[in-house]
């Protein structure tokens, strides 16, 4: 016969009274209770809670927590949405759960979306509750729950004979009516969000037992925007697309709203970023997470006692001067603090080691669980409708440019459709067959028990962020929790997920915690915060979050599909949930954002993203979380791509090259006595003496460059002239010449640069930089698509190899290899002409970045090596020699020449 579950935990009847809450196999939580020698069993099954919803009435203060059907369920231990565990040691001795008032808490306020009286009334109390710092046991897979989540709530049980399951159903939904009722609303109200799936059926001693419907709403079947994942930023969008007036916003989400990343996630908040531009969105999501508790009536447990980023190097009081010339570009606020200051702002401290630090004032965390609820009632109340469990199972797009969405529950038709699904990102797009490049990987992060000192502060301690020890530290209630990003060679991805996906049921589990990967981070934490060195730690959480190859989120529409876009990626989505949905928001309402973000753009990754690429840069990013930020940085981890030119093999050896989406670029070039390697630095580096060096070459002599990773598109057609006219703030230039024009937004602004050369009637050549390929072929194709252009426009990056001559002597070196007259009248500047040199066929165009006499001469891929040492040789008898991007930049800076997205 089965043993009993307080068996197999190793305790009995006798001994005191004591109590326990378990987990079983993450699927259903029991509380026991030993009193008067008897023990009590309570089984709560996730079912239950899932269907109905304790959530959808009680809200929460900063006091107080959600037990909010399985989704605050999943903090008492269990993760997943599968029907409840059958064990053949619990009889169905199944109590009531309700949600007590913490002793001496304000009352929650009621539920925003019907703008209930602020009150609710206080249910039976427990003599029993569940106690943060509760110890860990395990027998047969019951696990107790873990701490620091549910402390303060209390939980009654209907005494008397036990209850059988549709009785208590029959009484949970008579509690919850009447609760609402005294609220002040006489109805049910299913808030919990449309869970559209039939009433689900449980067997019990083989006769089916029929669950009442979790909701009444009706499943739509159109959508202006479907958005695919229930975490933050999924969530987020709908709220501001709801706001800002869009009509049929769905939300589908295969689980439960923050399954995945969010729930887990230690939700610190910064006005910081290393860039500008996205200061913008940081800044945004505080200024709204500040209101967003007026706004809706729902706590968030906004936190916001500042944070600090600690010196300990001379190096790095220059990045912090560095960033503080960078910081006046918003209006962040930030200040470069003392030793002394930190002490004051940080009294734990051991300042030793602090030469300075940053202090970013209205920094702290959030309760990421509550924010997205709290994002959750605005976007419902806006008019969002939000359906879960609703797994998407296919994505068909449509002739007309729309989707049908298929899921479990039935089709939507949507006009466009958002993937925010997190780390099954990927698998959402394998459904159009796109391989999104995103690596999960494991961050852990500690929770201590109560220490003292931390007890004894009047104010919260700001979050410590220690550089050189790679860790963020934040206060706790009474205890401490931080969070370490270990070294490359340390840290976890879970591979199994690249090459056979993410689990089925995957949703609010765990990873196991390792310590042994984090104690370099934690010994160095234990020497900046002396107190943690006798803390107790309570807990540790191992949970996935999704990384880029550059650790950036990749936001927006993608290139190649329709009304397919965007919002994944997120290593940090808590502080990016607020101001991305919003960035999204206006560029779908409005056709174009308020500001750029390409380095935030889904298509700067190529088909030479390979997973096996996006891994090691994964790893890479990860441990270098906290490196040194550099100007002009590099990283070298993947490289090369498949993208090198015809010459790469030829200079690898002779430059440091410079990575430009996918390509290898030369930057600058060593010679006899220079230090080579990459040296980056805050000051004057290696490569100041070599590139003055470079620049002289071109305005003396000539140079050659490597201009190959441009991006290229070819278009040609009866319409090219009338699209191009459309896309560009300029004239079409004449046959045979070229210009340099700016494509517009519907509001005038800059979208991209571009030189366009017209080659033969209705055939035209566009150039754009090479950052910036897909992200500009993208535009032209919808506007294209959208203006029923009849044209043909085909990327030619790869195709195409490009090399630059520039210098005084450049035309005596060109005239050497072909017969075309090379002369000023005859090829003009700002003039392209087709040319055979050194027996290879080309165009040729006379322009150069550099500001110099020069050419770009554009060929077949294939013979870039060929033309290349035919030039050198050719160029001998006038010192030709190689330049790089770092010579060409400064040389078209001296000329004035401007480059889209450096310059004001």
């Amino acid at each position: 016969m089965p043993r009993r579950p307080e068996e197999r935990l190793g305790v009995g009847v006798g001994g005191g009274d004591w109590k326990r809450t378990l987990v079983h196999q993450n699927r259903c939580v029991m509380f026991l209770q030993k009193k008067s020698n008897h023990v009590h069993h309570y089984l709560v099954t996730k079912q239950i809670l899932k269907s109905y919803s304790l959530c959808s009435l009680l809200s929460v203060s900063s006091h107080w927590r959600h037990l909010v059907g399985c989704s605050r369920a999943s903090l008492l231990g269990f993760s997943s949405t599968r029907r409840f565990a059958q064990h053949p040691s619990l009889a169905p001795l199944l109590a009531h759960l309700y949600i007590g008032r913490r002793a001496g808490c304000a009352p929650p306020p009621a539920l925003s979306l019907v703008r209930a009286p602020r009150t609710v009334p206080r249910l039976l109390a427990s003599d029993w509750c569940v106690r943060r710092g509760a110890e860990r046991a395990g027998r047969a897979g019951w696990t107790e729950t873990r701490s620091g989540r549910t402390d303060g709530w209390e939980f009654a049980r209907v005494r008397g004979a036990p209850l059988s399951m549709s009785r208590l159903l029959r009484a949970f939904r008579r509690t919850l009516l009447l609760q609402t009722a005294l609220a002040g609303r006489c109805r049910w109200i299913a808030a919990r969000g449309l869970v559209s799936s039939p009433p689900t059926k449980s067997s019990k001693g083989g006769k089916e037992i029929e669950l009442p419907a979790p909701f009444t709403k009706k499943w739509k079947d159109n959508a202006e925007t479907v958005i695919i994942g229930g975490g933050c930023v999924g969530v987020s969008l709908a709220y501001h697309l709801a706001k800002a007036g869009m009509k049929d916003v769905v939300l589908l989400e295969k689980s439960e709203l923050t399954a995945g990343s969010t729930w887990h996630a230690a939700g610190l908040t910064t006005y910081f970023h290393p860039g500008i531009n996205l200061k913008k969105i940081h800044h945004y999501s505080i200024k709204l997470y500040e209101s967003l508790e007026e706004e809706t009536g729902q706590a968030v447990g906004f936190h916001q006692p500042g944070s600090i980023r600690i010196a300990t190097t001379p190096t790095r009081v220059d990045e912090f001067h560095y960033q503080m010339t960078r910081t006046r570009w918003n209006v962040t606020p930030q200040f470069m603090i003392s030793p002394e200051k930190v002490q004051e702002l940080f009294p734990l401290i051991n300042i030793d080691k602090v030469l300075a630090a940053l202090h970013n004032p209205g920094d702290g965390h959030i309760d990421p669980y509550s924010l997205t609820m709290a994002l959750a009632a605005g976007a419902r109340f806006y008019g969002a409708e939000l359906y879960f469990p609703a797994a998407v199972t296919g994505l068909s797009p449509r002739s007309d440019g729309k989707w049908n969405v298929e899921t479990e529950n039935g089709a939507i038709r949507a006009n466009r459709i958002v993937n925010c699904a997190g780390f099954w990102a990927r698998e959402v797009g394998k459904m159009i067959g796109l391989d999104h490049p995103l690596v999960p990987v494991h961050h852990q992060y500690v929770i201590t028990s109560t220490i003292p000192e931390v007890k004894a502060l009047k104010h919260e301690l700001p979050v410590l962020r220690d550089l050189e020890g790679s860790y963020y530290l934040r206060q706790e209630r009474d205890g401490l929790l931080f969070g370490p990003y270990e070294e490359k060679e340390k840290m976890m991805i879970q591979e199994s997920w690249l090459t056979n996906g993410v689990p089925p049921g995957f949703g609010k589990e765990l990873f196991e915690s390792d310590l042994d990967r984090i104690m370099d981070n934690v010994e160095c934490a234990m020497d900046m915060v002396p107190v943690l060195k006798k803390a107790d730690i309570i807990n540790i959480i191992s949970g996935p979050i999704t990384y880029t190859p550059d650790i950036l989120p990749m936001v927006g529409p993608h290139q190649g599909v329709r009304n397919y876009w965007v919002a994944i990626g997120f290593a940090y989505g808590i502080i990016h949930a607020g101001g991305i949905g919003k960035y999204l928001s206006d560029w779908i309402m409005d056709g174009e954002p308020d500001y750029d973000l390409i380095e935030l753009d889904p298509n700067r990754f190529g088909k030479w993203t390979t997973i096996k690429y996006a891994e090691n840069k994964a790893r890479e990013s990860y441990g270098f979380n906290n490196i040194v930020g550099y100007p002009k940085e590099e990283r070298f981890e993947g490289r090369p791509t498949e993208r090198v030119s015809g010459i790469y093999e030829a200079l690898k050896d002779k430059a440091s090259m410079g990575f430009h989406a996918g390509w290898e670029q030369p930057h600058w070039f060593y010679k006899t006595g220079d230090d080579p390697g990459y040296r980056p630095s805050f000051r004057r580096t290696n490569w100041f003496e070599p590139v003055g060096r470079e620049c002289e070459q071109v305005m003396k002599k000539v140079g050659v460059f490597d201009l190959t990773p441009f991006g290229k598109f070819s278009l040609k057609g009866k319409d090219s002239t009338k699209l191009l006219d459309r896309l560009i703030a300029n004239v079409i230039p004449k046959l045979g010449y070229i210009n340099i024009s700016h494509m517009i937004t519907p509001r005038g602004r800059v979208y991209a640069e571009v030189t366009i050369s017209h080659l033969a009637e209705e055939d035209f050549l566009l150039v754009t930089g090479s950052g910036s390929e897909l992200h500009d072929l993208r535009y032209i194709e919808e506007e294209a698509t959208n203006g029923g252009y009849e044209v043909d426009i085909r990327n030619v990056t790869d195709e195409i190899g490009v090399l630059g001559v520039a210098g005084p002597f450049s035309r005596k070196v060109l005239q050497k290899l072909t017969k075309v007259d090379l002369n000023g009248t005859a090829f003009k500047f700002l003039q392209c002409k087709p040319l055979t040199l050194a027996d290879i066929p080309l165009t040729a165009m006379r322009i150069s970045y550099t500001g110099e006499l020069g050419w770009e001469l554009y060929h077949k891929r294939e013979d870039t090596a060929a033309l290349y040492h035919c030039i050198m040789e050719a160029g001998q008898e006038f010192g030709i020699d190689n330049f790089g991007a770092y010579a060409m930049n400064s040389l078209r800076l001296e000329k004035a020449f401007r480059s889209w997205g450096a310059e004001n």
